[in-house]
């Protein structure tokens, strides 16, 4: 009892102490700038600081200009983005009033900000209606039966939305069009460990494909599309995997690159920004571990990138720890440092997920704030926690925790209209 309340102690002296003394800001504050200009058309939310003007208001002509340098260079922007506090909700958890109505109840009294909502997962099904490519294929699985009502619920509460698109690992369309998936040499459909097939990362019939779902998404309001699993098969036989070009190390990064300047191309006049989700040891690793990714060429062809960082999904003796998982904060702590010598003046774009759920060591609050904590000490303050089932641990995401323990600093709605009236 007595270590758990010296513990409690230091963490919140240590939050408080960096804080005021300005010691988590890098000496060359991390610049944000976008890839591109974004056209003129329907707006995202636009973010002071906390405040939410609805994507529908006009833009302010106000700008906070922050011009940052780093070591390679200037950079200025006008821009200002906000932090993201978030978490993931399944298809059927955001697509569900009873669930969703439970979700938000749980937000509204919480420090989150942000929902990411799965629109198509690995078995391949398209959970929204309206994509025709979708129907075509039969792919169509509406467990966000009335999407528009989904997006209200969010818009009226100020919440930034994400759309989580999983592209290349797909159990169902191989199934239906064999042409589309990955091939054995036998020339039958490659199958990982679970028996999960995956569509061809070079077939550009597949990149519209998904791109198509992206669109809808864009159309329905979301403000952000993610795009996950954009890789190749990591798990099972690799060695026997046959793709409709010729594969190597090289071609795959390069693909992945192109695959997202092509959904850059396509979706540039929906206005919406273009994130990728990558395995969370791409901020460690030297090479693209087989699957594709880099991290650095992802990032230069992206607005932000979210590192899955579970400390449960890093095998034993990552970082010379013995057991990641039961210490998520040195995890998520090495992975940041390795991630700001990677990127460079693209450090900014960095949202990683943290882990919200249990595999072996059991994760409640305090592993979640000592997550939270890890970035926040590596210059990050947006995240997004991950647990499947959408049982998150809320009472780490209170304004009071959060203010206890990771941000003395923080105001809720509310404080904010009470300050409002006393000044």
């Amino acid at each position: 009892m007595l270590n758990h309340l010296i513990s409690i102690f230091l963490l919140i002296f240590l939050s408080v102490f960096i804080q005021s003394s300005n010691a988590i800001e890098p000496s060359n504050p991390v610049k944000k700038t976008f890839q591109k200009a974004r056209p003129a058309g329907k707006q995202n939310p636009i973010f002071k600081g906390e405040t939410v003007i609805n994507r529908t208001a006009k833009k302010s002509s106000r700008h906070i200009q922050n011009p940052t340098e780093f070591s390679n260079g200037a950079i200025t922007s006008t821009e200002i983005f906000k932090k993201i506090r978030g978490i993931h909700i399944t298809s059927w958890g955001a697509g569900s009033r009873k669930l969703r109505g439970k979700l938000l109840k749980n937000i509204d009294n919480s420090i989150i900000n942000t929902v990411i909502v799965a629109i198509k997962e690995t078995d391949g099904r398209v959970y929204i209606p309206g994509v025709k490519i979708a129907n075509t294929y039969g792919s169509t699985l509406k467990a966000i039966p009335r999407p528009k009502e989904m997006m209200e619920d969010f818009d009226k509460r100020g919440i930034y939305t994400i759309a989580r698109i999983v592209v290349f690992k797909d159990s169902f369309l191989p199934e239906i069009s064999p042409e589309f998936g990955v091939k054995n040499p036998d020339g039958d459909l490659w199958k990982d460990r679970k028996g999960g097939t995956w569509t061809d990362p070079y077939n550009k019939k597949i990149w519209k494909y998904n791109i198509e779902v992206a669109k809808r998404a864009a159309e329905l309001g979301f403000d952000e599309i993610q795009f996950d699993y954009i890789r190749y098969p990591s798990e099972g036989n690799i060695s026997e995997c046959r793709y409709s070009k010729p594969h190597s190390s090289k071609n795959a990064i390069n693909n992945i690159a192109n695959f997202l300047k092509y959904a850059n191309k396509h979706l540039k006049p929906f206005n919406v920004k273009i994130s990728a989700a990558v395995f969370g040891l791409t901020t460690t690793a030297k090479t693209d571990m087989g699957i594709g990714q880099d991290i650095k060429l992802i990032a230069d062809n992206t607005d932000f990138v979210y590192p899955m960082m579970y400390p449960s999904h890093y095998y034993p003796g990552a970082y010379s720890l013995k057991n990641p998982d039961s210490e998520p904060y040195k995890v998520i702590n090495f992975g940041l440092n390795d991630a700001l010598k990677k990127l460079g003046k693209d450090y900014y774009k960095l949202r990683p997920y943290l882990q919200d759920f249990s595999i072996g060591h059991r994760y409640g609050p305090h592993e979640v704030r000592a997550q939270i904590l890890a970035a926040k000490f590596n210059s990050l303050e947006s995240w997004i926690l991950w647990n499947p089932s959408n049982r998150y641990n809320w009472k780490a995401l209170t304004p009071g925790s959060y203010r206890s323990f990771i941000d003395p600093y923080y105001m809720d709605s509310n404080q904010k209209a009470e300050s409002r009236e006393e000044n």
